[in-house]
């Protein structure tokens, strides 16, 4: 029968984050009441979930001499946290013995746990989302606080393209074997100019460290129509709707950022540091593309994810007991 993994060192750690797909970390310390309430849940989630190379459950005692580096290096300030690792990289963070919550994820992970131990990838809303590159250590993808029914994307083909794949969970079709249909476009591309409007409002207020955008334009160079990925962009937050061409044009944004050639991947992810100070408490954000990085007349989006933390930071530094409430 699956128990969880005792973490013993941060190398212990990072072998079995290179080895699982999946891995669910509880972080805890044998003071914690609520620590000790929700750790039957835990086991009973491994013993339901665990699968040799594909999903593993360990627990973390913050306290412990050889494991106090990994709850240091993934900040965990407070006690009990649960944090869900997909490829190495962090998908989501649970604050607490909000056993509710650590269930939510846990339905979303089994569609992926089971699809990776038949040798498949994960796909549909269902699963955790795709991503083109790392988390920055101690961030997690706040995607999901976002309001879709505000969406709005000016000068995009919309009898082709809809700005919600853009937030699609599932990885592009250019990255994967079977290629989307002519009437199944699964990214986004501007119409008359290279220029892009997209304003995005958020269920609550988050705080931004990095935006992640996948541009996956083809590579025919002989073709005058290939679209070019973003080169200028612009960042407005907390704005009520969104602007126009001209007054985006005019006034002064939050942060400009230029991308250059190599901050793309592999994945064709450029992962886009924030000036974090000025995106402590945003509500909206509009994201203006500028320019392409060609001549050409169009621009490409396939993905774009946003970073950072929801709700309030708790102070850091001592750890803090969270009870059911939380």
């Amino acid at each position: 029968m699956a128990k969880p993994i005792e973490i013993q060192s941060p190398e212990q750690f990072n072998e079995l984050l290179k080895n699982s797909r999946i891995v669910v970390a509880d972080f805890y310390a044998n003071w914690c009441g609520p620590c000790k309430q929700i750790a039957p849940f835990f086991e009973q989630l491994t013993r339901q979930l665990s699968r040799p190379k594909v999903a593993t459950f360990v627990k973390v005692n913050t306290e412990a001499e050889g494991a106090k580096a990994v709850a240091a290096e993934f900040a965990v300030t407070s006690l009990p946290t649960f944090i869900i690792f997909r490829d190495g990289s962090v998908v989501e963070k649970v604050k607490g013995a909000n056993s509710t919550q650590l269930q939510s994820i846990v339905e979303k992970l089994n569609n992926d746990i089971e699809n990776a131990s038949q040798g498949g990838s994960s796909s549909g809303s269902g699963g955790i989302a795709w991503r083109g590159a790392d988390l920055p250590r101690g961030y997690t993808d706040v995607s999901d606080a976002i309001d879709v029914r505000g969406l709005e994307l000016l000068n995009a083909d919309e009898t082709h393209f809809s700005v919600r794949t853009l937030f699609n969970k599932d990885k592009p079709s250019a990255l994967s074997k079977d290629k989307a249909t002519s009437n199944e476009k699964d990214w986004v591309e501007s119409d008359t100019d290279e220029q892009l409007l997209l304003f995005t409002p958020f269920n609550s207020a988050i705080k931004l460290h990095t935006i992640q955008i996948t541009s996956l334009p083809p590579t025919d160079e002989d073709d005058d129509d290939v679209p070019m990925r973003p080169k200028t962009i612009k960042l407005f937050t907390n704005r009520p709707h969104n602007l126009g061409f001209d007054e985006a044009e005019d006034i002064d944004p939050t942060q400009t950022i230029e991308i250059s050639e190599n901050d793309w991947n592999s994945n064709g992810t450029a992962s886009l540091g924030l000036r974090f100070v000025r995106f402590q408490n945003v509500t909206s954000l509009v994201i203006f593309v500028v320019d392409g990085d060609g001549d050409g007349e169009k621009v490409r989006l396939d993905r774009i994810r946003f970073i950072g933390e929801s709700g309030e930071k708790r102070e850091m530094g001592k750890l803090e007991k969270i009870g059911d409430d939380q």
